[in-house]
């Protein structure tokens, strides 16, 4: 069906400065009376362990204070008091008595270790830590981690970390000058701490088994509820809200909670992809989700460039002149160019790659691009949920 083009809704001005000019970006939103019914995103099919958890089956953060040793003159200065003290409290615990005041600690570093404790941990199952310097020790190089209790939220010691750390990166400095490539202060030891105390969960004693939808949605908690109850030919699965979905263990007559999580998750559900769009500024990195449409619009894209540019000139007096002086003389020079308009015109139920592809082609940066898409979002013409991060 023809529809005419009547009213601009919006009309958004954006320009991007540099040393040398800037770029103008004009994006002109042209809305239709009435939008056209368009098709639903095309679902596809998943499994349940792909877009749920199980509520209560988490890991637990654990953190822990202690000094790394073994550095090359590359850890804390005297004036991180707090190092000197813990390094005295350890050697008065391995029976050496010393005051902080006399304490040297270049080659030792206060840290602190953080691990993740996973769901159903053991006693004696092996984690990897994090070691982060928070004292003003320049690199952790060839550092050992001394014995570090792990505590949870709750104070308890739940494991024990020690050995050599690992980095991924270096520095160098010679005469002045000096090389650093990634992190120097922090650094992890595989398999450094020991778990001490289980934290498993008891399946067996689940009555119900809650799943978590890693994104709220409403269709996909009623398509899961109704897929179980499927697999089961019964009513054991009733969707809470968007988020959760409580399974009777009772009702589904299965042997073991293990066997019934298992069975669940393997269960194929139609997942439809939210229409999102999500856009860094700092980078310039834009991420599509789902089907991503387009009300009817058309942009205007042009470029407009100033250059400045000074010209040193020497002023001498004549030849053997007595009054006079050699002066230099700066010439400064302003030209402006402006290129042709690039235009994009995109129909109704247009895609935002078909746009990106567009703007590309008429030689849109990455930062211009995330700019057109918020001028759009804002004039009403992008159909999905813009996120800037």
């Amino acid at each position: 069906m023809d529809c005419e083009l009547l009213v601009p809704a919006g009309i958004v001005s954006h320009r991007l400065g540099s040393r040398r000019g800037g770029v103008a970006i004009v994006v002109a939103m042209f809305m239709f009376a009435g939008y056209a019914n368009a098709s639903d995103a095309a679902a596809r099919q998943v499994l349940i362990r792909d877009i749920t958890t199980i509520a209560g089956v988490r890991d637990n953060p654990l953190i822990g204070y202690g000094i790394v040793v073994g550095l090359k003159g590359t850890g804390d200065t005297q004036q991180t008091l707090f190092t000197t003290q813990t390094l005295a409290n350890v050697m008065q615990r391995m029976g050496v008595q010393t005051t902080p005041t006399t304490m040297r600690v270049a080659n030792v570093a206060a840290v602190f270790v953080t691990a993740s404790l996973p769901a159903f941990s053991r006693s004696g199952m092996k984690v990897d830590v994090t070691v982060s310097s928070i004292g003003d020790a320049k690199s952790l190089a060839g550092g050992v981690l001394l014995l570090t209790p792990l505590r949870g939220p709750d104070g308890e010691v739940y494991a024990a970390a020690q050995g050599p750390l690992t980095l991924g990166g270096y520095s160098a400095s010679s005469g002045g000058n000096s090389k650093q490539v990634n992190h120097t202060t922090v650094g992890r030891v595989p398999e450094g701490a020991t778990v001490e105390r289980d934290a498993a969960i008891e399946l067996s004693r689940f009555t119900t088994v809650s799943l978590m939808l890693r994104d709220p949605d409403f269709t996909a908690s009623q398509d899961i509820a109704a897929s179980i109850n499927h697999a089961f030919t019964k009513e054991v699965a009733k969707a809470i809200d968007s988020r959760r979905v409580d399974v009777s263990v009772a009702g589904t007559g299965a042997s073991s909670v293990n066997e019934l999580i298992s069975h669940m998750q393997n269960l194929s559900v139609s997942f439809h992809p939210p229409a999102k769009v999500v856009l860094n500024e700092r980078t310039g990195t834009i991420v599509l989700g789902g089907d991503v449409k387009l009300s009817p619009v058309s942009i205007l894209h042009g470029n407009l460039t100033i250059e400045v540019t000074t010209t040193l000139t020497v002023s001498q007096p004549p030849p053997l002149s007595k009054q006079g002086e050699t002066v230099v003389v700066p010439d400064k020079t302003v030209q402006a160019k402006e290129g042709p308009v690039g235009r994009i015109e995109l129909s109704d139920g247009a895609r935002v790659d078909e746009l990106i592809d567009g703007l590309r082609a008429i030689g849109a940066t990455a930062h211009d691009v995330v700019s057109i898409l918020q001028a759009i979002k804002a004039a009403g013409g992008l159909r999905a949920e813009l996120e800037v991060i």
